[in-house]
């Protein structure tokens, strides 16, 4: 569809020679003066540009400017001055006019190629404007306005737009797939597929084949070709849920496709090419992991261009009441709003409480409690007697030790893991269910652990 321009000037002339020149590559719409060309901006808000002459019967072009601008602030606008009202235009582009032209017109292919400028340079700050739209409405997705999630924020406002790698490190629970899912809808491969993969979820062969796929007859069980996750993603963005677990086979792999853009399917050996941009998390320390030789450093640095850390919700304690406000909201909507808030001594028992298991597990637990609630109002008597019987959370007392820089995340997990067993006098099913982690997960955690 070609882009809509309004030409306006009460010399009839003019008008239809403009449009005869401009009619190949755009859909010409004309006024003779400002009434009329207010009303097709009114009916056309698709318009693209509008080119006004200054002086004209009745409104002259500056004015014209101003109203149409208000009325359609992406339309670009050129005016078209005469002799003696060069310096009304340029007082015009003060007040929103993109660029001025000078009558008579002798140069129409000049005149062609910066209409095509105007016009450009309004679509790419449309462009920005809705970005910012997008991201704003984007970031109401998180809750939070701590120092250390202000930061988050800025990276994703930063990092988004971009090609670059993100590495999204933080313990379970703190929302990294939400952070991934951010990046990827505000970039510009928005349109194209989000793909996640949770590395740990799968054994190193099955995960092979599930990112790069593989022919017919690869192995026993590959009866038919099968696309894999990197070829399914092209175009868009691929996130890698648990990037410390994969092996060193599949890190190897996943280096040369960061290299290249290219990979090849289990048992192929045509290079396939892959559009992708890689989002990464781990809840481990995976510069520890790199130098205790369990993972490439040069895959690190790769993955690693832009750092985003997410802090745990104990370390952000002031934001708890506007997590339960929000999630009270979703809750209460879902089970006909019968509880409608939160009295004070709930809310403290609740700020007092260390979780081990972040957002994740608070999330659970005022669901729990909405559910099983016998009032309007959420009381002390409402919140689980795992969260009253904790200790409160000092640096002294806490159920989950603070993290000092000597911790790493791994211990901070198992810290924390362990921490939620006890407090369920060993029920490693409730413990995983309040730390929002399957008992699969658990286990495999206790079994590298050396722990039954």
């Amino acid at each position: 569809m070609k882009p809509k321009i309004l030409i306006v000037d009460d010399e009839k002339p003019l008008r239809d020679t403009l449009a005869r020149w401009f009619k190949a590559k755009y859909e010409c719409l004309l006024a003779p003066d400002a009434a009329e060309a207010m009303k097709i901006v009114r009916e056309n808000p698709d318009l693209a540009l509008m080119i006004s002459d200054v002086r004209m019967p009745g409104e002259n072009g500056v004015e014209l400017v101003r109203k149409a601008k208000a009325a359609n602030p992406s339309m670009a606008c050129i005016l078209l001055t005469a002799y003696g009202t060069v310096d009304l235009a340029v007082e015009a582009m003060k007040d929103g006019a993109d660029d001025f032209f000078q009558k008579p017109i002798t140069d129409l292919e000049q005149f062609e190629l910066r209409v095509a400028k105007a016009i450009k340079t309004a679509s790419l700050e449309k462009e920005v404007a809705s970005l910012k739209s997008r991201l704003n409405e984007k970031l109401e997705n998180f809750t939070g306005k701590s120092p250390a999630m202000e930061k988050v924020y800025a990276l994703i406002r930063k990092a988004a737009p971009t090609s670059a790698n993100v590495l999204i490190e933080g313990p379970s629970g703190t929302g990294k797939e939400l952070v991934a899912r951010a990046l990827h809808d505000l970039s510009t491969r928005a349109r194209g597929p989000f793909i996640a993969v949770e590395c740990a979820a799968l054994s190193s062969t099955l995960l092979e084949s599930e990112l790069f796929g593989h022919e017919k007859w690869a192995f026993t069980d590959a009866k038919t070709q099968k696309i894999g996750r990197f070829e399914a993603a092209d175009g868009g963005t691929i996130f890698l849920d648990e990037i410390s677990e994969i092996d060193a086979s599949t890190q190897v792999k996943l280096l040369r496709v960061l290299e290249t853009k290219t990979f090849q399917r289990v048992g192929g050996t045509e290079d396939i090419k892959a559009d992708i941009r890689i989002i990464a998390a781990t809840n481990r320390d995976l510069r520890g992991y790199v130098e205790e030789g369990k993972f490439r450093e040069d895959l690190y640095y790769r993955l690693n261009v832009i750092d985003i850390r997410l802090p745990a919700l104990k370390d952000r304690p002031g934001d708890i009441a506007l997590l339960v406000s929000r999630f009270l909201r979703e809750f209460g909507e879902q089970n006909g709003g019968r509880v409608t808030g939160i009295d004070m001594k709930a809310l403290k028992a609740l700020e007092d409480y260390s979780w081990p298991g972040n957002v994740r597990q608070l999330r659970n637990i005022i669901e729990k409690m909405v559910v099983l609630a016998s009032g309007e109002k959420l009381s002390i008597d409402d919140v689980p007697e795992e969260i009253i019987s904790a200790a409160p959370r000092t640096a002294e007392t806490a159920a989950v030790p603070v993290r000092t820089a000597a911790t790493t995340l791994a211990e901070a997990e198992k810290a924390q893991i362990l921490a939620a067993i006890a407090a369920h006098n060993g029920n490693k099913s409730r413990a995983a269910e309040a730390l929002g982690i399957s008992r699969r997960t658990m286990h495999r955690k206790l079994n590298e652990w050396n722990m039954k």
